[in-house]
């Protein structure tokens, strides 16, 4: 699994390579305190695309330094495209990186042909008590009891003890003040006014139980892009690419034209 350096940072991320002709490429950027792991392998290897699963700088086996910004995560995102060497490619991003590939889409650069969407909104409106736990002075009992609220509203209600589990455990490997200052970004982020000059083809997915993003404002933001298309995934909630991988993978392909 390749490292690239980009703009300085060492940055880390798994590829699969499955087309040939290399005309279908597939990026993907994860969420707050995320890192490829939390892409199922139906995403990661989508057949017919070539998929590249970044960690963003600080996250997963990437060096560098988290960003206050969600701007700033788009700049490095753009960076790591042009220095693959990628003339095309869409990007689909969770959550935060919902957010981050909106900011791509308004930017509008060359090699940019689609986007997707997956449990993100045109404002993220993050829970205030999680940022009070998430905040260093909260120590690591503030720590923890933040991932007690995260971990109760990023799973729907059918995801298995198992998978609570094993969520809870990623997010305990992430630095406190990396995930701080990712949720800090997002609580910063409002594109609202600005969505509607998005003009590429997009994708909008949420799950029909997601408490972290409500459904609504994921339907709100596919009605705000033109001619956007929206897919829900019943019975799946905020986390909808673990929870129920296959119908994730699917949508996704149909979109991309690989199906």
């Amino acid at each position: 699994m390749p490292l690239i350096n980009v703009a300085g940072e060492t940055l880390f991320y798994a590829e699969y390579n499955g087309d040939i002709t290399r005309r279908h490429n597939l990026v993907l950027v994860h969420g707050a305190g995320g890192s490829h792991i939390h892409w199922p392998a139906e995403l990661r290897r989508l057949p017919g695309a070539n998929v590249y699963a970044l960690d963003l700088p600080a996250h997963g086996r990437s060096g560098g330094y988290a960003r206050a910004t969600l701007q700033e995560y788009a700049d490095t995102v753009h960076f790591f495209v042009l220095v693959l060497g990628l003339s095309r490619a869409a990007v689909l991003g969770h959550s935060m990186g919902g957010a981050i590939v909106q900011l791509l889409a308004l930017r509008r650069p060359p090699w940019l042909e689609k986007v997707v969407i997956a449990g993100s909104a045109a404002r993220l409106r993050v829970q205030p008590d999680i940022l009070e736990f998430l905040n260093p002075q909260s120590g690591q009992d503030g720590f923890e009891k933040a991932l007690d609220l995260i971990c109760q509203r990023i799973y729907g209600p059918q995801a298995s003890p198992q998978m609570r589990l094993r969520g809870r455990q990623l997010l305990r490997a992430v630095s406190p003040a990396v995930l701080y200052a990712d949720y800090l970004a997002c609580a910063h982020f409002d594109c609202s006014e600005l969505v509607g000059n998005i003009t590429l083809p997009t994708l909008v997915i949420c799950g029909s139980d997601d408490r972290m993003i409500a459904p609504e404002e994921s339907c709100g933001l596919s009605q705000r892009i033109p001619h956007a298309q929206l897919v829900t995934i019943q019975g799946a909630g905020h986390m909808m690419m673990v929870e129920k991988p296959s119908e994730v993978a699917e949508a996704v392909a149909r979109f991309l034209g690989v199906a």
